[in-house]
């Protein structure tokens, strides 16, 4: 009944979602096309190059927060893909791309500790950058524009994921004892869960993330590559919006760009659908796009990079993860090798014509399967002493 009531609750928000903030934005598409005469294909090119290059250094990110000796960058972008696609497509998908990111690392031989901490500085660290670039943002455009109702929803929600942030990494670094007994109470009063294994588990992330705070050049070089990522994938909105020969202020772009991503951090549709767009449309009219459908378009177009496009080639890239290594030419050979080239025999193990058998079909003997072996070094026949006695 849970899971009913789950797919429910989902199905209901995504239909208010889409009845309240996606149709009245795409009410007026068909009057919206006739602009697509005059975009310019060189700037969406640029867009697309821009949303991969993001791609790119999410999964140099990724690298950064892993131990050294991890996957190769290849592996990473592809897995990071997968993960992507499936946040995508299914409600809650932050957690459904968390596990499959968790499975994919384990299966490249990266420790549960290493990989679960890796996938929580990813998200969260990932997710502070965004603020501080939103706040940066925020506060030269409250000098430039004055002050808007949505900029409160979208700081109380950065303060608190930045405080919540700052007092776990407190607890963890310095209050470390005090956290582990917090975690082994709450543990022992939840039926059917190890305190003792989530404690060990507890202690190891804490351990990591210390190890990880004291390497000043890997954390520099992980805010680094979090701030291209999403400077990169902003560039991509603004090159969309460009390409219809519309030139907006960067800081009023960053501002409608970090107030949409924050929002979409509320796990309401997979990826922010609907939230995204909702909050981007009006937003960049409201800072000076000329009008509303060149705001659609431009945005429905960076969508179509960051969001649709992704789904398929992350898929593609999930299979070539499962299904990497030989071709299937070469495993048809290999299978092929195997069945005409018989297995080795045990040299001490020889078969025999059964008693009364000249022609050396195998006849039951002493031992009922026809097969004698030869005995061990060191022993003989001996008329008298019996058979296999060691000399």
């Amino acid at each position: 009944m849970r899971r009913e009531v789950k797919w429910g609750v989902g199905a209901f928000v995504l239909v208010l979602v889409l009845e309240y903030l996606v149709l009245p934005q795409l009410g007026g598409v068909g009057r919206s096309l006739h602009q697509l005469g005059k975009v310019n294909i060189a700037y969406l090119v640029a867009g697309f190059a821009l949303e991969s290059g993001a791609l790119v250094a999410y999964a140099q990110l990724t690298r950064a927060v892993l131990p050294p000796g991890g996957p190769s960058r290849g592996r990473l972008l592809r897995i990071d893909l997968s993960t992507l696609a499936l946040s995508h497509v299914v409600p809650g998908g932050t957690a459904g791309g968390a596990a499959l990111s968790y499975r994919l690392l384990n299966q490249e031989d990266v420790r549960g500790a290493d990989a679960g901490f890796a996938i929580a500085m990813q998200g969260v660290g990932s997710a502070v950058v965004l603020n501080v670039l939103f706040w940066v943002a925020l506060l030269v455009s409250l000098f430039l524009r004055g002050y808007n109702p949505l900029y409160a929803v979208a700081a109380g929600a950065g303060i608190l994921l930045m405080t919540t942030f700052a007092v776990v990494v407190v607890l963890l670094t310095r209050g470390h004892h005090r956290a582990v007994d917090m975690v082994r109470k709450l543990a022992s009063g939840v039926p059917f869960l190890d305190a003792d294994h989530l404690v060990d588990a507890f202690t190891r992330f804490a351990e990591r993330l210390r190890t990880f705070a004291a390497q000043r050049q890997v954390l520099r070089r992980a805010i680094g590559w979090a701030a291209a990522n999403w400077l990169l994938d902003a560039a991509s909105l603004w090159v969309c919006l460009a390409a219809f020969h519309t030139l907006l202020s960067p800081v009023y772009l960053l501002v409608a760009y970090g107030l949409a991503n924050i929002l979409a951090v509320i796990p309401i549709t997979p990826g922010g659908l609907g939230v995204v767009e909702g909050v981007l449309v009006p937003s960049l009219v409201g800072f000076g796009v000329p009008n509303k459908s060149i705001a659609l378009l431009a945005v429905l177009i960076y969508r179509f990079f960051n969001f649709w496009l992704p789904i398929p080639v992350g898929g593609l890239s999930y299979l070539s993860l499962r299904f990497s290594g030989e071709g299937w030419r070469q495993r048809l050979q290999h299978v092929s090798d195997e069945v005409r080239t018989p297995e080795p025999s045990d040299p001490n193990t020889t078969v025999r014509p059964g008693p009364g058998d000249a022609s050396g079909h195998l006849q039951p003997n002493g031992s009922g399967d026809g097969v004698e072996t030869q005995p061990p070094a060191g022993t003989t026949d001996h008329p008298h002493l019996g058979k296999g006695t060691r000399i």
